[in-house]
């Protein structure tokens, strides 16, 4: 199931250049404009790949961890180690 708040924060990231001046200065300051659950907050600050995948649609989530300034070969193992640890890319970001 996706979450409406995550998607809007990734979404608006994506549209806003100057929200992601103010994400990459200030993280949680932006996360707070949002109504980010806890767990989901905690996964945003430990850039948790696999605890977001199920939560967004697989653009918003590859742009985000663009923003994030992760090179497309470690986003790429972590998705990756979702399925060394029994579930497809696809069925964690809901494709499956």
């Amino acid at each position: 199931m996706t979450d409406y708040w995550l998607s809007k924060l990734f979404f608006d990231l994506q549209h806003d250049p100057q929200l992601v001046k103010d994400y990459r200065a200030d993280m949680a300051a932006v996360i707070d404009r949002f109504r980010i659950k806890s767990d989901v907050r905690q996964a945003l600050m430990d850039d948790d790949v696999a605890k977001l995948a199920p939560l967004v649609n697989a653009y918003l989530l590859r742009f985000y961890f663009q923003v994030r300034g992760m090179p497309q070969d470690e986003f790429m193992a972590r998705l990756h180690a979702m399925n060394a640890a029994g579930e497809t890319a696809a069925e964690k970001i809901g494709h499956g």
